[in-house]
């Protein structure tokens, strides 16, 4: 049963901008969750001759296995702590995969970015979602590791403390935001940032900040890399104003708009 958060990791979340939960589910649970997907997966589990692509991508999944492995009592402790009580929803389904395979060919989707929060435009162009100050409907990014991932099963890398910078360019353009691809065209330009690898036993969870940058990188490894990256959705915007208790994502947000 994952732990409370003290107070040292929560200020490593305000500052960092992510904290690592180690044997958030079971091993059994990750196992089962695995052998839904392969099955649904267009290549033989055990021949890795048929492992052609980098990359391929799986939706949301509704069964036990993946709604017991971000729904445990304590996680949903930790998601009170870390954005306030009655101020999220529970996860209903889990996904998408990015199902990351050892390939010959690059993959194409490796760029830095922040995950947006609410639709634009259009609802079903993923690219034209956005982001804003508050982080309308995103409350946390979760990485939901469901195999073992060393360094070279192609980690996710997070930009430690890039949320900061994030929460400064995002001031300025209000409540629409910014798109989500208008906003990876910016974070290139932020201070540079310690690189950290999203590692860990199938089990671990990591929980984010909405507004860290990461990247994907491609599988140096043996075997495939399966991770969900769902949302943590928010009942409400989170606020900027002055005074009140804010939560420690509400906390990271002031502290990068204030920053010089």
């Amino acid at each position: 049963m994952p732990s409370l958060l003290n107070e040292r990791e929560i200020e490593q979340f305000v500052r960092n901008g992510y904290i690592r939960i180690d044997e958030a589910f079971s091993k059994e649970t990750a196992d089962a969750a695995l052998d839904i997907l392969w099955n649904d997966l267009p290549v033989d589990r055990n021949n890795p001759s048929t492992w052609i692509e980098p990359v391929i991508r799986l939706g949301m999944y509704t069964q036990a296995p993946f709604i017991n492995s971000v729904n445990h009592p304590g996680l949903h402790k930790i998601f009170d702590q870390l954005v306030g009580e009655n101020r999220w929803l529970p996860c209903m389904s889990v996904g998408a995969f990015p199902i990351r395979f050892p390939s010959s060919k690059e993959p194409i989707d490796t760029g830095k970015h922040v995950d947006a929060g609410f639709p634009g435009d259009d609802p079903n162009n993923y690219f034209e979602w956005r982001i804003n100050v508050r982080s309308k409907g995103r409350a946390l990014l979760m990485l939901v590791l469901y195999s073992d991932v060393s360094e070279v099963d192609a980690p996710t890398v997070l930009y430690d403390g890039s949320h900061l910078d994030v929460a400064k360019i995002l001031m300025s353009e209000g409540d629409k935001g910014l798109s989500f691809m208008d906003l990876a065209s910016r974070v290139n330009a932020i201070p540079h940032r310690k690189h950290v690898l999203a590692t860990g036993q199938a089990g671990t969870v990591y929980l984010c900040h909405p507004f860290l940058v990461h990247a994907a990188q491609a599988h140096q490894g043996k075997s495939p890399k399966f991770m969900a990256q769902p949302p943590l959705f928010s009942k409400t915007a989170f606020s900027i104003g002055e005074g009140g208790d804010h939560s420690p994502v509400e906390k990271a947000i002031h502290i990068g708009i204030n920053t010089v």
